[in-house]
């Protein structure tokens, strides 16, 4: 085959960084987007924020400035000036003392307490295991026991119960202790099942409710057939046999519902009384207030904060100047262009999307998720003659304050169902209305999925069971046979 060069023109599609980095903006969610801004105030000294707009915060703080005060008193008298040099004999906190460091040496004095957060004073994340540990390091266990007491302690989850059995936490622990007896891990599990919170290290949920049972008072009312039920008859109370339960502890009905009353007064996941995690906060991108009958969209000024040049280090360009220093701040001053006016049009999209939803969405905004209209990206897509791709982007990972509460962009988009007038009826209203009637239903008589369905139908909405069923089981709704009571 012989070769040759050949010339050969086409055109193609690319994308410039400078679309590239507009895109990035578009998609990235509120703490994605701080931390962007921050790292480029870091990295361009052609950024900075507007003096204007003092709402914008750092992830991390920054120290502040400490104001001149000319009433400050140090061991020497009212002194605002540092002298040229200190007297004879003497040290730096001889003369000015502590006071002078300020919040640098001690963050928890008293004078810098106003300028400490909130969230920086709470304790850690307080675990089950640790709450454990304590009262067991309270608790008078000799060395063999206590090496025990730790092994049923960290086999025990969040909820309280034993993720393995007292036989495996014994084998595990005959290669570590010489001549241990299964009674020695037995004893030791049942003084663990006395720790705070009632009912933890059980193995069940029967051994559960029974520990919680056997340590109330004797004298509590119906505590004797409490036992009674769990101990023997807990799954004739998990499928409501109340007449069953009648007949086996020769009670009346009257009497049956006291004991199932105290029985419902017991925690079958004790674990999670000590189990706290860390609160997590959504910061909305968006705000929607409603003033004079109308709905107004405002972008949230913590998220966006205000980005100018800087006029000094601008003005040391030279237009003439090739030098390596020069050309770096034209380097920096053309990429601080591009990325406000990257951050300025995700700004512009977003309050746009988010206008354009509200204006379709006004009566949930006034009556709630039953009013919810169907929705879909491609309806905002046409009537922003935007591609329905860059409205996924701004609707991904941003949140919109509403008078109903924070609710996600994506939360507005969903698909429809027909109605008997032609209309349709959003699957969001669907859920709300399946809601509404399972929270309003007879306890003793709970609504079918045929019975909600048609129940949908006399309202004009079209659907079928199996729908019900899906969207019941999407909303962890137990069945009908499940969310029975008839005590």
């Amino acid at each position: 085959m012989k070769q040759s060069i050949n010339l050969k023109l086409g055109q193609h599609l690319s994308m410039t960084p400078q679309l590239q980095q507009a895109i990035r903006l578009l998609q990235m969610s509120t703490l994605d987007l701080q931390q962007e801004i921050q790292q480029a105030l870091e990295s361009n000294m052609m950024l900075e924020v507007d003096e204007e707009d003092s709402s914008f915060q750092f992830l991390e703080a920054t120290p502040e400035k400490k104001t001149e005060n000319a009433d400050t008193v140090t061991s020497e008298g009212s002194q605002t000036d540092m002298p040229d040099e200190l007297p004879t004999d003497s040290s730096w906190d001889d003369v000015y003392g502590d006071d002078v460091y300020g919040d640098d040496r001690d963050a928890g004095t008293s004078h810098n307490s106003e300028n400490v957060e909130f969230e920086s004073q709470r304790s850690g994340e307080s675990t089950l295991v640790d709450h454990l540990v304590w009262q067991l390091e309270l608790t008078p266990f000799s060395e063999r026991d206590h090496d025990v007491a730790l092994s049923i302690i960290d086999s025990i989850n969040d909820e309280g119960y034993l993720t393995s059995n007292l036989e495996e936490i014994f084998q595990g622990l005959q290669s570590q202790l010489d001549d241990l007896d299964f009674d020695e891990v037995n004893a030791v599990l049942h003084r663990i099942q006395n720790f705070d919170p009632s009912g933890v290290a059980a193995i069940d949920l029967k051994d559960c409710l029974k520990i919680q049972l056997t340590q109330l008072p004797e004298q509590t009312p119906c505590r004797k057939e409490a036992l009674a039920i769990v101990t023997n008859h807990l799954e004739l109370l998990a499928n409501h046999g109340k007449a069953a339960l009648m007949r086996e502890l020769s009670v009346t009905s009257e009497r049956l519902d006291q004991i199932v009353a105290l029985i419902r007064s017991l925690d079958p996941k004790p674990g999670l009384q000590i189990q706290h995690s860390e609160s997590e906060y959504v910061i909305p991108d968006v705000y929607v207030t409603r003033r004079n009958n109308i709905w107004l969209v405002s972008l949230n000024p913590e998220v966006s904060p205000k980005l100018r040049i800087n006029s000094e280090y601008s003005a040391l360009i030279k237009k003439a100047d090739d030098s390596k220093d020069n050309q770096c701040m034209k380097e920096h001053f053309q990429e601080a262009k591009w990325f406000i006016k990257s951050l300025q049009g995700r700004n512009d999209t977003l309050l746009r999307v988010a206008r354009a939803i509200v204006a379709r969405q006004t009566d949930f905004l006034e009556h709630g998720s039953i009013a919810m209209k169907p929705m879909i990206l491609r309806d905002i897509a046409e009537e922003l003659e935007l591609h329905e791709s860059t409205i996924s982007r701004v609707t991904s990972h941003k949140y919109m304050h509403t008078p109903n509460g924070i609710v996600e962009f994506k939360h507005f988009f969903s698909s429809h169902v027909s109605t008997e007038e032609g209309g349709e009826c959003s699957s969001t209203a669907i859920r709300a209305f399946i809601k509404e009637l399972i929270g309003n239903e007879n306890p003793a008589k709970p609504l079918s999925d045929s019975k909600i369905a048609d129940l949908l139908n006399e309202k004009g909405i079209n659907v079928a069971r199996r729908t019900i069923a899906k969207y019941r089981e999407a909303m962890f709704v137990p069945s009908s046979s499940e969310r029975k009571r008839t005590f």
